[in-house]
């Protein structure tokens, strides 16, 4: 039973890794970088990108949240219970996490350009927010390359990469709420935008 483990963990990054490239495939279908587009078609297309990768962020972070009980169930050593397991298995997660934000910046930069008033403004703000993410939890994921002597500094490592990712989760959402704020058309948009209210239903 205990060689089942590892198998389970293996399957979980294919399973993730399929995902990220699937999203990819469909956002290189729908590439309109630099190109102007309608006020409708963007917010579908940014919230449709940030939905998924709130979505891929959401299964990450239960993941890390619950391997002592997988791993129970097959019976597993809880090694990720140490801190430098645990620090490990979080850095697998990270990694993910880093492809998922890869991934939206790309879906991001791809929606175009609005047909509003502050259009440009807003595409570069979204653009701006999606590659800063990017940016952060790559920090994040180099800050777990020391390995922990201790679990105090173990837990220091783990506190610093889960509040790199709340941060990010909730900078965005700010930053779509700056957007609804300084243009009324585009806020609109997003309003009404099917996509987009799903993404404020998740959220709120």
């Amino acid at each position: 039973m205990r060689g089942r483990g590892p198998v389970i963990w293996i399957v979980g990054i294919a399973a993730g890794l399929v995902l990220v490239l699937l999203v990819t495939a469909l956002i290189g279908e729908n590439d309109r970088r630099g190109e102007t587009v309608t006020a409708g078609e963007w917010a579908q297309n940014v919230c449709g990108s940030v939905a998924v990768w709130r979505g891929q962020l959401e299964a990450i972070i239960d993941d890390v949240q619950t391997p002592s009980s997988a791993n129970a169930a097959v019976g597993e050593e809880p090694q990720s219970e140490t801190p430098q397991g645990r620090t490990a298995f979080i850095r697998k997660g990270l990694d993910r996490t880093v492809e998922a934000a890869q991934v939206l910046v790309d879906g991001v930069d791809n929606a175009g350009v609005p047909d509003t008033p502050e259009g440009e403004a807003a595409a570069r703000e979204m653009s701006d927010w999606a590659n800063k993410s990017s940016d952060d939890l790559e920090e994040a994921q180099d800050s777990l390359d020391d390995e922990a002597d201790t679990l105090e500094e173990g837990i220091e490592q783990l506190t610093g990469a889960a509040r790199t990712i709340a941060s990010v989760s909730v900078s965005g959402l700010e930053t779509l709420n700056q957007v609804v704020s300084t243009d009324p058309a585009l806020g609109a948009a997003l309003q009404a935008s099917s996509t987009c209210q799903q993404l404020r239903e998740e959220t709120s």
